[in-house]
This record gives C-alpha cells, sequence and structure tokens, in this order.
C-alpha cells in the first residue's frame, strides 16, 4: 500500500505564528495548493523542506540546493517522479515568488512569470503556444472551451493586460468591483496563452496584482480551492447554444467574493457542473444558512437513499476500485500500488476498463489517452457510489 502523505498544518502557523512565520506558511500553502489544478502532489521531501522553511531552519537558497540535489541523486527513477518533480520545482518557485510583493503588470511580465514559475520543471517554460487547443472538461461534460488561436496570443495579452492597467477601481461599488476583477482574470485566463501551466500563472498574477492595488488575499483560497477556480474559469468561458447554456461568470464572482469580501459561498466543484443533480442545482452561501437545513461546511454530503439502485454495480472489481480511487486523481501505477497489484494488462482488463465502461471512473485528460501525466478519477456517478459503499 502506499504510503500516507504527510501534510503541513498550514493554518496553524497562519494562525499562532510569528509574522515571517505567518507569510512563509500563507506563500507554501498556496504554491502546494495550486498543483492540484493539473493533478499533482508534492513530495513528501518538499513538504518536510518547506516545514523547515516556515520554521527558519532553512533558508529559501538552501531549500533549493536540497531540492535540486534531491532529483539530481535520485539512484533510480521510481513512478511519479516527474509528477513529483513538476509539482516540488513549480511549489518552490512560487513560493519565492509570492515571498515578493511587486509585480510586473504588463505581457512581458506574465510572459516571465511562467518561465519563472516553471524555470527547470518545462523546456517550454516562458515560451508562448505556437498551436491550437482544446481541453475536455468534466464540468462541461467532456466539452472544451474555445480558447483564443494561437496566431493572436500576445495581441491579446498586451490588449487585455493595458485595458485593465487604465481601469480605475474609484467609486466602484463593491458588486461591480467583483464583477470587473473576474472578467478581467477569466479573460486572460481564456488567452490560454501557454501548452501547459496556464491556471497556476494566471492565479499567481492575480494574487500579485491584487495585492499590488491594495487588497489583502493572504488566506487559503487558493490553497484548498484550487481546483473550484479552475472549474469556475471553465465556466466563466463557455457558451453552448444548442445546449441553452449561456456563459456563466457567477461562480467565479463568488469565488472573488469570499476572497476579497470575507462571504462564505460554499466552493465545491459539483455546483458548476453543467447539468448539476437536483441536490447541487442551487450554490450556497453558507454565511445565510443557519436553521435552512442546508448542508453547513465541513459537513459529509447526505446521500439519497435511492442511490444505491441508481448507481449499482455487480462487480466487486469495479467497487474495489471505486474505493481505492475515492476522491484522489490516481495514475495507473498509482491504482495498482494502492490495490496491491502487480500485472497491469489484467489490471487493465479487469479493473480499470470496466470501470470506465460503467461509466464510474474517467480520464484526467480524455483526449490524450497518452497523456504522460494522465491520472483517473471518479465520475459523479462514480462518487455517488464511492459514498454509498463507504457508508
Amino acid at each position: 500500500m502506499a504510503k500516507e502523505q504527510h501534510h503541513i498544518d498550514f493554518d496553524e502557523y497562519i494562525r499562532q505564528g510569528e509574522p515571517a512565520q505567518r507569510e512563509a506558511a500563507y506563500a507554501w500553502s498556496t504554491a502546494i495548493g495550486l498543483q492540484a489544478v493539473d493533478g499533482l502532489t508534492t513530495s513528501e521531501y518538499l513538504n518536510d523542506l518547506a516545514r523547515r522553511n516556515i520554521e527558519g531552519e532553512l533558508t529559501m537558497d538552501q531549500v533549493d540546493t536540497l531540492l535540486d540535489s534531491y532529483y539530481e541523486s535520485k539512484a533510480s527513477r521510481e513512478a511519479h517522479d516527474d509528477d513529483k518533480n513538476e509539482a516540488d520545482k513549480a511549489s518552490r518557485n512560487i513560493k519565492k515568488i509570492l515571498s515578493v510583493k511587486t509585480v510586473d503588470f504588463t505581457a512581458n511580465g506574465f510572459i516571465s512569470l511562467h518561465r519563472r514559475i516553471f524555470e527547470g520543471v518545462f523546456k517550454h517554460a516562458g515560451q508562448l503556444r505556437d498551436y491550437d487547443i482544446t481541453k475536455k472538461e468534466w464540468v462541461l461534460e467532456g466539452d472544451t472551451v474555445n480558447y483564443l488561436n494561437w496566431e493572436d496570443l500576445r495581441r491579446a495579452l498586451d490588449y487585455d493586460i493595458k485595458q485593465e492597467r487604465e481601469f480605475s477601481y474609484k467609486g466602484l461599488a463593491q458588486d461591480d468591483l467583483i464583477t470587473h476583477i473576474a472578467s478581467f482574470v477569466s479573460g486572460l485566463w481564456q488567452i490560454h496563452a501557454f501548452g501547459e501551466g496556464n491556471t497556476r500563472t494566471t492565479a499567481v498574477f492575480t494574487i500579485q496584482y491584487l495585492r499590488s492595488i491594495g487588497f489583502d488575499v493572504e488566506n487559503d483560497l487558493f490553497a484548498k480551492h484550487s481546483w473550484y477556480f479552475r472549474n469556475a474559469l471553465v465556466r466563466a468561458n463557455y457558451k453552448n447554444a444548442v445546449k441553452g447554456i449561456d456563459y456563466s461568470p457567477i461562480y467565479l464572482q463568488r469565488f472573488f467574493r469570499n476572497l476579497l469580501l470575507g462571504e462564505r459561498w460554499d466552493l465545491r466543484n459539483r455546483y458548476l457542473h453543467i447539468h448539476p443533480t437536483e441536490e447541487w442545482s442551487v450554490q450556497p452561501n453558507l454565511a445565510n444558512q443557519s436553521g435552512t437545513g442546508q448542508v453547513p461546511e465541513q459537513v459529509p454530503e447526505q446521500v439519497p437513499e435511492q442511490v444505491h439502485d441508481l448507481f449499482h454495480t455487480n462487480n466487486p472489481l469495479v467497487i474495489e476500485l471505486i474505493k481505492v480511487l475515492g476522491h484522489e486523481k490516481l495514475s495507473i501505477s498509482q491504482l495498482m500500488e494502492k490495490t496491491g497489484l502487480k500485472h497491469r494488462p489484467n489490471f487493465i482488463e479487469y479493473h480499470l476498463s470496466p470501470a470506465i465502461s460503467e461509466g464510474f471512473v474517467c480520464l484526467l485528460y480524455p483526449d490524450t489517452p497518452r497523456h504522460p501525466r494522465q491520472k483517473y478519477l471518479l465520475t459523479a456517478k462514480g462518487v455517488m457510489l464511492y459514498k454509498v459503499i463507504i457508508g
């Protein structure tokens, strides 16, 4: 069985630490949490380095040296080394960036930020993509946002950032302020300037920009809700007239209302699905739910009694896989490790393929089955059965 990953209690440092510890904990928490937008998790080694840095035992220069040496000196490659290398080094780089309060609010600054985040990770760090892209999205039932064509990337970046730089927030009402910020961030992300790492770059650029114009954004929203942030960007940029679906920036606006106004919208991803089930059709503001019967924050969601009949399978191997997968995103190697199985073809034939064909499991990158960071996760149907299984 795989070892359980060690997690740092960033909240404790942020609440009770010295000022330097609070600042470092915020930066590390955000940097590590943002890796979830691409299904990545950091290594235990990086987490320990982060803890030691927060506590003042290591400087960032020492973290750099130790982390680089760790990957250079590994005698043998293990499964998921590439994923961990990306998550660790991107987190380290983001932490250093967030420790500096200044921002180069230009198109060049945005491109440079991508290079700084992914230096030593991607060969194309800091390079605009030179091809068009589509990405199948779970919240869109496999459809894609229409991203900007590659020939217009630089022109669009220049225009959007110039327009925002010239915009005045003076006298703007709170609702208008949130609407404007969400629109700017949404448009910047929709450009999708890079082959990989767009959401992480957009998030860090947004944090830097908001801090530069006076907002206090040093809380855990980007750390704990980075996947919601990405899905909210997807919904803000998706329109399908045939399906009767219009652009839906409201979910991104609610993220920023929590971030900047201290509101308490329930930031769970199932509210963002284009066809949510009835129980997920209305996203609640938890600050207004006292005595209403709504599910409060941090309380497990209730499963209707009829779910067992609707989401049932007689295949015990599929059930075993669903239990192992849970709420994680795992590669085939990780799934085999957790189930204790060694023979890859048998695992795919008898566990994974049936789970996919029955609609319980899907691919993180469905349009690129051989994606180097391919992982598997439960569908909405799979999640419902998982909740029935675990009681």
